[in-house]
């Protein structure tokens, strides 16, 4: 693994002016089958290819009856995956509000997997934007189901 994390707040944002995009994603697992056997090789593949780097890797159960548990990375490693290299993975970015926000997205009974990361791939990119004067205003993303149903819509009846 070629990240390297370091603790407390600020952690691996060491200079702004030259990151990439910043985007976050809250994965809902369901508590039974919260296992990272499936899609968790590829986040490390991405990590480990430099195209993104994790900023923050937090796991929590919304239980039943609405609270919350923390989660360990390792009840979410079957073994197959190298998710040991992100315990600890904070950033200073999500604060309590943050993750409360995140866990009011899935259901009760389900695990969520909220995941911070820089997109490395675009460092250059929005460095050079910054550089000339240029800023983000405005960013976005669809999500493949919405996608689908679009298409679906459009596709000739008959």
């Amino acid at each position: 693994m070629t990240q390297e994390l370091s603790d407390g707040p600020g952690a691996g944002l060491d200079d702004l002016r030259e990151s990439g995009p910043v985007d976050f994603l809250v994965v809902e697992l369901p508590t039974d089958r919260a296992t990272g056997d499936a899609a968790f090789p590829y986040l490390v593949d991405l990590v480990d290819r430099g195209i993104i780097r994790v900023l923050d890797l937090v796991v929590v159960r919304r239980e039943d009856d609405g609270g919350v548990t923390a989660v360990g990375l390792e009840e979410l490693d079957d073994g197959s995956t190298e998710l040991a290299v992100f315990e600890g993975a904070r950033s200073g970015l999500l604060d309590d509000d943050d993750l409360a926000q995140a866990v009011d997205a899935v259901e009760p009974g389900m695990t969520a997997v909220v995941l911070v990361y820089e997109n490395v791939w675009a460092a250059p990119f929005a460095t050079a934007l910054r550089r000339n004067g240029a800023q983000l205003v405005a960013s976005g993303r669809i999500p493949v189901q919405a996608l689908i149903a679009s298409l679906d819509a459009t596709e000739p009846v008959g």
